[in-house]
């Protein structure tokens, strides 16, 4: 029960969402209720393993930084990641203006989602890229300590591309040159060009945070300056929300609701990176981040295979939390061990 403070602003935010959606919607509240909360829980089971990364990355930032990441990145993760972040990519990536966009997310959400869907190969190569690094650069570069799968994290193969400098970018770039090789002829321009906006985002934010603070570009470093980090949080959350504002249209169209429903959850998700901060869960429980970036790991490569094959977003959800689970249950096992 002492653990329910920490979710007293996200109970708050859904109590208060539930009631702007009914008052802006009250011809059917049952049904806008339900819309809302089924939203909510998509986001959550999409992004818990978000919780387990912004927990590592925010447990290192400055206190200033850590409320930052509650108060204003949680309009961010509303209005910018959930409404506009998505407007701006299928601005971009189908070439039709802006407020023309809004005005079809607002007024005309069945042509809007059909755009959304057709810009859904560029959304998904840019952040499947980002994520891969994300992956790539903990297995390959950071993880050097104890290992979960040692089978996997420390084979020969792995220890010779860590102990390359930058040999993880070039991992990633062998992956891209696969996805566009055997992706169709009039997408294999735009998608390298996501792809590669991908990595370079990722970098450049180790490259920023180098000049304030550290030579040193990983994203261990990252956070030790607190703007770089709390950018880093913020797109990481931006990658992470694409299968949920996709996934979205399939219990609603309507583009407020979407945004209510899917900002309630990214605060729930908030809450429970606070709670794994201040309980130090993940020094707890040792294999929970590895099984956070391996969560990553094949969230990226669905994002990515996504450019050629449907996946359903109950699936990027459910590999997620089974990830998470299994390397919390031996984590509990490795600590009874170590207790014997």
């Amino acid at each position: 029960m002492k653990n329910l403070k920490y979710f007293y602003g996200s109970f708050f935010i859904t109590f208060l969402g539930l009631a702007i959606g009914v008052f802006f919607y009250p011809t059917n509240p049952l049904a806008i209720i339900y819309s809302i909360l089924i939203l909510a829980i998509l986001e959550i089971s999409l992004s818990f393993d978000n919780a387990v990364i912004n927990a590592k990355i925010l447990g290192q930032m400055p206190k200033k930084w850590q409320k930052a990441f509650i108060f204003i990145g949680l309009p961010i993760a509303v209005f910018g990641m959930r409404l506009i972040f998505p407007i701006l990519l299928v601005s971009i990536s189908s070439d039709i203006n802006f407020h023309k966009v809004i005005n079809l997310a607002l007024h005309n959400p069945e042509e809007y989602q059909l755009i959304l869907e057709h810009s859904m190969p560029y959304i998904c190569s840019f952040g499947g890229s980002f994520l891969l690094m994300v992956f790539l650069n903990f297995f390959l570069s950071e993880n050097e300590g104890h290992h979960w799968i040692p089978l996997i994290e420390n084979n020969i193969l792995t220890r010779k591309i860590r102990d390359y400098n930058g040999g993880y970018i070039l991992f990633a770039v062998f992956v891209g040159l696969i996805l566009i090789y055997n992706s169709e002829n009039n997408l294999q321009g735009s998608l390298a060009i996501a792809y590669i906006l991908g990595i370079v985002v990722h970098e450049s934010i180790g490259l920023l945070n180098s000049f304030f603070d550290t030579p040193q570009i990983s994203s261990s470093n990252i956070v030790r300056n607190g703007l770089m980090g709390f950018i880093y949080l913020e797109i990481i959350d931006a990658s992470f929300s694409f299968d949920g504002v996709v996934g979205a249209f399939a219990i609603s169209t309507n583009i407020i609701i979407i945004m209510i429903g899917l900002g309630i959850g990214a605060m729930f998700v908030r809450s429970l990176t606070i709670l794994f901060v201040e309980k130090k869960t993940l020094a707890k429980y040792i294999y929970l981040e590895h099984g956070a970036h391996y969560a990553i790991g094949f969230l990226a490569a669905i994002l990515l295979l996504k450019v050629f094959i449907h996946i359903p977003e109950w699936f990027s959800g459910s590999i997620g939390i089974i990830i998470l689970t299994i390397s919390f249950i031996h984590s509990i096992l490795s600590n009874n061990k170590l207790n014997q």
